[in-house]
């Protein structure tokens, strides 16, 4: 088992967008919580964000922040495909490990991520950071209170146009290739909407879904529909597009009860509505502005041993299930 640790000195392993502004900052900001190392390929990024971030040290190679004695916790900010790997390295060298989302490129991957963390005793926490939010806090709020009654079902509606790299077929995003992201778009946005469902209702059992190439920008599904059920016998359904005009253009989550609903977004935050015989309303409710900062310190509170988090490697594995489910990989 791995220690309890007063200070959580972590090595950043991938230090691209995401770390910039959504999750970087949040671990200097956390009592008992500092970065000391990062590491990329690339030496040059590697160095260049040390620097504007006061840093220490830099690696370009993972064993080797892994390795580093001052690094006593890891997080892992690199495409899925690589995620296993590095997270199995960590955990293997007695050192906590906190993943980008989705915990990996397929469900079999997470089983063996799962595998390594039980048998070492070290926890892999996973960063489906939008649970914690307020704004999706006050969501599971009025559902468990019973505003509009008993839930009877949930609608997922998501489409977008092409991004302007999508256009690019010499050079396409890494999200957009099968090889390293685990799928598409759909692979890279769906997990944190599948993720709050799962939050508010339990696990979905069963799920299956039909996807296609639309626009014929990539390889990988631009469009998906989805059915699913819950472990209780609740229905819900999706439909995600990633080649749509912009008149198109939706983020919503549509919770349907016998007295009412809630209709809510997952990725712009736009009011929450909620429709009853009393009445329309809407609430806007902020969150923070580092994003991921309430998980983030849920997961250094865990390490100290001062609370237990529940965001690990075993409960973010049914969300990869449910999407190789759909996308009939499984």
């Amino acid at each position: 088992m791995y220690p309890d640790l007063k200070e959580v000195r972590w090595g950043f392993i991938g230090c691209g967008e995401v770390t910039e502004k959504k999750s970087g900052p949040a671990f200097g900001r956390i009592p008992g919580s500092r970065v000391v190392a990062v590491m990329s390929r690339n030496a040059e990024r590697a160095r260049n964000y040390a620097q504007r971030r006061q840093i220490d040290r830099w690696y370009n190679d993972a064993q080797a922040l892994i390795n580093d004695p001052q690094v006593n916790a890891v997080y892992i900010a690199t495409p899925p495909s690589s995620h296993v790997t590095f997270a199995i390295m960590a955990m293997k060298s007695g050192k906590p490990v906190y993943v980008e989302k989705p915990l990996a490129a397929t469900y079999e991957e997470c089983l063996r991520v799962n595998r390594v963390s039980k048998e070492t005793g070290v926890p892999c926490f996973v960063a489906y950071y939008r649970r914690y939010l307020p704004y999706f806090q006050k969501v599971k709020e009025m559902v468990h209170q019973g505003i509009i009654g008993k839930v009877v079902g949930v609608q997922i509606r998501f489409a977008v146009p092409p991004r302007d790299l999508d256009y690019n077929s010499k050079q396409l995003p890494w999200r957009v290739q099968r090889d390293i992201a685990g799928g598409g778009y759909f692979y890279d946005l769906a997990p944190h909407q599948l993720d709050l469902l799962q939050q508010l209702f339990g696990p979905i059992l069963r799920a299956s879904g039909y996807c296609t190439n639309r626009a014929g920008l990539y390889e990988t599904e631009d469009t998906v529909s989805a059915s699913f059920q819950f472990a209780d016998g609740l229905p819900g359904s999706g439909t995600w597009c990633f080649c749509a005009h912009d008149s198109a253009r939706t983020d919503r989550i549509q919770i349907i009860g016998d007295q009412g609903q809630i209709r809510f977004s997952v990725f712009t935050y736009d009011p929450i509505e909620v429709c009853t015989e009393e009445g329309n309303q809407e609430l806007v409710i902020n969150n923070p502005q580092l994003v991921q900062m309430p998980l983030i310190q849920q997961v250094v509170e865990h390490i100290q041993g001062l609370r237990e988090c529940e965001m690990n490697s075993l409960s973010a594995t049914s969300v990869n299930w449910v999407m190789d489910k759909i996308l009939g990989k499984l």
